[in-house]
């Protein structure tokens, strides 16, 4: 790694964060996961007596796996980032057109930027929290500070992990459709063979549980190679490449004719089929993260009422299905349509358009999920909760960031307004379903805040486009 290089990328993340919404805005991000952290440390004595220590550390652990799942898919930002995709975001990652460097070595110093950006907004400030309130709450110091090792290397798991599936599945989607294959059998062998969820082995847990020197360097062992291996299989897209493509766009929009904006919604879509998000995304920010995390929720199973692991789950798919917003936001900017008779509320209903369309994914998922289980009563009910729940994220966020919340929720004010709105309102509906699988029909009611933050946030966003405020 080059130090003037990865300096320099570290301060263009910041300057491009700070100049959207403020440098103290963004500063105070990490400040507040610490304060969450530190207050929370303060409730353990009360969540103690509903959940044992040991699935307390698993759901903590599990969540920071999450992350890592959710951040680490560059094998498919790779070509984008050094092609410049995102515009002048991406001006170092596109020095190897000038500078006597290599792609995969600018590549390399791309990806531990990232790395050490999402370590110091999420991991750190979360670990010191705990670790500062240990005094009061009369954990051993020592606890934190394994906390803080073991949540490292929870989310390098998964970063790594995914890192590698992703970059596999740009080589060779049957080669990914092959290592994914052996992992499924190899998981169901374990279990079936020695009775043990293999989701008790994960690393990190075991370190946690139990500090060992040999599973520690291992853990290590296991990340550094997926890095290494990821990092020495990207290939970008050379940059006199072009693609022809047949026209989808007519016959699409003719056949969304049904949409408030056809040609926008068709255009959407015809951009996340040739970016190879549509596939990609829901492979990599979907699929495997729930997959994974479905296995790590399934060992709660003894300290929930009969439906709360598969409504639980339904509630988490519905609020990472939220997220498909962002994928049709990535790519782009209210700028590129500012010569046309649009505005940001017309892009942002065409946008809701597209996303209902892409919400068959979560509900054929969450079915398929309760189908496999064993749970097939709580199949309808865990589909009702997880769409509305779902439409209920979009309205907050398109309230609070419009068209571009993939970089706005790094605003300390905004991320904590979408915790209270979101978490307050999915714990009140978990403590109900807990108590009566049918009062999971209640969710439907979300549908209609969902609307009203829709329509709230599209005045907004649309009087700010406008500069008057």
């Amino acid at each position: 790694m080059m130090p003037e290089l990865f300096v320099a990328m570290m301060k263009e993340e910041w300057r491009v964060h700070s100049t959207m919404f403020g440098s103290v805005s963004f500063a105070l991000f990490p400040v507040m996961i610490f304060g969450i952290a530190f207050m929370g440390s303060f409730l353990l004595p009360l969540i103690r007596s509903a959940l044992p220590p040991g699935n307390i550390a698993l759901l903590v652990h599990s969540n920071f796996l999450l992350l890592g799942l959710m951040v680490g898919a560059f094998g498919l930002l790779g070509a984008e980032v050094m092609n410049r995709r995102f515009g002048q975001a991406s001006l170092l990652s596109y020095s190897a057109r000038s500078l006597p460097l290599t792609e995969r070595f600018i590549f390399a110093n791309f990806v531990v930027k990232d790395t050490v950006y999402y370590f110091f907004l999420w991991v750190l400030p979360f670990a010191l929290g705990f670790l500062l309130a240990s005094p009061f709450t009369g954990v051993p110091v020592t606890l934190p500070l394994l906390l803080l090792l073991t949540l490292s290397l929870s989310f390098l798991s998964g970063l790594s992990l995914v890192f590698f599936l992703s970059t596999v599945y740009e080589r060779s989607k049957s080669v990914l459709a092959a290592v994914l294959a052996v992992f499924a059998i190899a998981w169901a062998a374990f279990a079936l063979v020695s009775g043990v969820n293999p989701a008790f082995l994960f690393p990190p847990l075991v370190l946690f549980r139990e500090f060992s020197w040999q599973v520690l360097l291992l853990n290590c062992a296991g990340i550094a190679l997926l890095f290494w291996v990821s990092v020495a299989l990207f290939s970008p897209d050379a940059t006199g490449s072009a693609r022809t493509y047949r026209d989808v766009l007519t016959p699409l929009t003719r056949r969304l004719s049904f949409f408030p904006f056809p040609p926008l919604a068709a255009k959407d879509l015809v951009d996340l089929y040739r970016s190879g998000g549509a596939v990609g995304q829901t492979l990599f920010s979907f699929l495997i993260p729930l997959v994974l995390i479905w296995f790590f929720m399934s060992l709660l199973g003894g300290y929930l009422p009969p439906q709360g692991t598969m409504f639980t789950f339904a509630v988490l798919t519905g609020i990472i299905a939220a997220t498909m917003y962002t994928w049709l936001t990535t790519f782009d900017t209210f700028g590129a349509y500012s010569c046309l008779p649009i505005g940001v509320g017309d892009l942002i209903t065409s946008k809701v358009s597209t996303f209902t369309l892409l919400q068959v994914i979560p509900a054929v998922f969450i079915a398929s999920v309760a189908a496999l289980a064993g749970k097939a009563d709580y199949l309808v009910p865990s589909v009702a909760i997880c769409l509305p729940v779902s439409f209920y994220a979009l309205g907050v966020t398109i309230w609070l960031t419009g068209l571009s919340p993939a970089v706005l929720v790094y605003d300390a004010r905004v991320l904590l307004t979408y915790l209270v709105l979101v978490g307050v309102v999915v714990t009140a509906l978990s403590a109900l379903v807990f108590t009566d699988p049918r009062y999971a029909f209640v969710s439907l009611l979300l549908l209609f805040p969902a609307w009203f933050f829709v329509s709230r946030g599209k005045s907004r966003w649309e009087k700010r486009e406008q500069g008057f405020f």
